[in-house]
């Protein structure tokens, strides 16, 4: 990566920001605990002189911390995710250092209620005002001011894809100038091709080009090497565009194992606090849905008997997370002995074994509600893959890539492909590429967002049958 003179400034500027902000954080903390009341008072008050005396010691405590966290870490890739991530990081490791200071000093100002007021402030403070600065700098970016040029190694799928997506973030401010390629067919026509390999130290004088990506198919990734060896005399950054759709199917990581990098593939997101966060929502969420939807319910069972012999409740084993089986629950829509000759089969749209009410309770997807116990129980998520039978997931395993990743997180009532109407017997592949994509950007506002579409597109749906 080279440090433009640019980049400098933006790094200084943010410095600047953040150790003041830091310094109102810490007052505002002091004022809001001993000055406004708010607060009950039980020891002698600090004077404004212990308060202030320590200003200098966060002005070289805050920049350690804040450089520590990555909060430096400038460049245009940069999510506001990973901003809210190394804000985060930064402010409660400077609280640490703070109170180690105060401690090893023997210092008097000390107050627990104080200190969470200071780490409360300093990060809403400094992140707020990040993200007020770097929304400006990309609507600047968006409008062509301190745009810079890029140029794509590659004319193949991904370099196609990587052009389209600096199109799309245009907040980035780059700006693809053209393509280097040295292997041109009658399939890049419609390309702006600028040159060869060789000839990419002259472009990037020429068009004052400040990225390279790379961005060149799996089979001539030899070719990478060579990029490198041509621009080590020039001043730009260059990246790597990995093409790795067929094998990255869940994400992509990287880590250093005694100097080497080790890149992850196929690594599960379902772990950590992610694990928690998805779990609370569950349980809240399908107890409130448990307490409304009971009257419904309660009427749905009492058709389904009426109209039909047979139990209420249709158990049929389903494989989730990590493949693991267990009996999911819906109203039963079908005759007992649906599957008593046929076998194991899908449903299709005019399937006669269906019950009086079964084809109502399918198109409605009512059938689906007992499924919150499944939830509750923790066999299923709300949003997630669709659980499978093991039956199909043998067949499906062989024949469609990728396919078992989906049992890398919880399998769900909703899901990605559910709500853009991958469902019944459409698309497999469509609904695993919906699936991996969900899996690969899961988020809990993600999960508030399907369950929003689900309500208002997906309940009912002319695939559900």
């Amino acid at each position: 990566m080279v440090v433009k003179p640019s980049r400098q400034v933006l790094i200084l500027w943010f410095l600047a920001w953040d150790v003041a902000l830091t310094m109102v954080a810490w007052v505002t903390a002091y004022f809001i605990r001993f000055h406004t009341g708010w607060l009950e008072v039980t020891k002698n008050t600090p004077s404004w002189s212990d308060c202030l005396v320590h200003l200098p010691v966060l002005a070289v405590l805050g920049p350690i911390a804040y450089y520590l966290a990555g909060m430096y870490d400038v460049n245009r890739l940069r999510r506001h995710r990973e901003e809210l991530a190394s804000v985060a990081k930064g402010t409660g490791l400077l609280m640490l250092l703070v109170l180690a200071a105060i401690f090893y000093q023997q210092d008097p100002y000390e107050s627990r209620l104080t200190m969470g007021l200071f780490l409360a402030a300093c990060f809403v403070l400094v992140w707020a005002t990040r993200r007020i600065w770097w929304q400006l700098i990309r609507s600047l970016r968006r409008r062509g001011v301190n745009a810079k040029p890029a140029l794509i190694v590659g004319t193949g799928r991904i370099a196609r894809k990587m052009a389209r997506a600096l199109r799309h973030a245009s907040w980035t401010g780059m700006t693809a100038v053209g393509h280097v390629e040295d292997q041109p067919s009658r399939w890049t026509s419609d390309l702006h091709i600028l040159g060869g390999i060789s000839d990419l130290p002259r472009l990037v004088e020429e068009h004052r080009v400040d990225h390279v990506f790379i961005a060149l198919p799996l089979n001539r990734f030899h070719e990478a090497r060579r990029v490198f060896d041509v621009l080590s005399a020039s001043y730009c950054d260059v990246r790597l565009v990995l093409d790795v759709p067929s094998m990255a199917a869940v994400s992509i990581t990287t880590t250093n194992l005694d100097g080497l990098t080790v890149m992850g593939l196929r690594e599960n997101p379902y772990h950590g606090i992610n694990v928690a966060v998805k779990r609370a929502m569950d349980v809240v969420l399908s107890l409130i849905a448990l307490v409304l939807l009971a009257p419904v319910m309660l009427t749905v069972a009492l058709f389904v008997k009426l109209t039909s012999p047979g139990p209420v409740l249709f158990r049929q084993e389903r494989c989730g997370l990590n493949g693991e089986r267990f009996q999911m629950l819906k109203f039963r829509t079908m005759r007992v002995d649906a599957e008593a000759q046929t076998g194991p089969v899908w449903a299709r749209a005019d399937d006669p074994r269906r019950t009086p009410i079964g084809s109502f309770l399918r198109k409605t997807s009512l059938d689906e509600l007992p499924q919150l116990l499944n939830v509750l129980a923790g066999h299923m998520s709300l949003v997630g893959p669709r659980p499978e039978r093991p039956v199909f997931i043998e067949k499906f395993r062989k024949t469609v890539p990728n396919y078992m990743v989906r049992h890398a997180m919880k399998a769900g009532i909703t899901g990605w492909a559910q709500v853009n109407g991958w469902r019944g017997n459409t698309s497999l592949r469509k609904r695993i590429q919906h699936d991996l994509y969900y899996i690969t950007h899961w988020n809990p506002w993600f999960d508030i967002k399907i369950m929003w579409l689900t309500i208002w597109h997906g309940i009912v749906n002319k695939n559900a049958y």
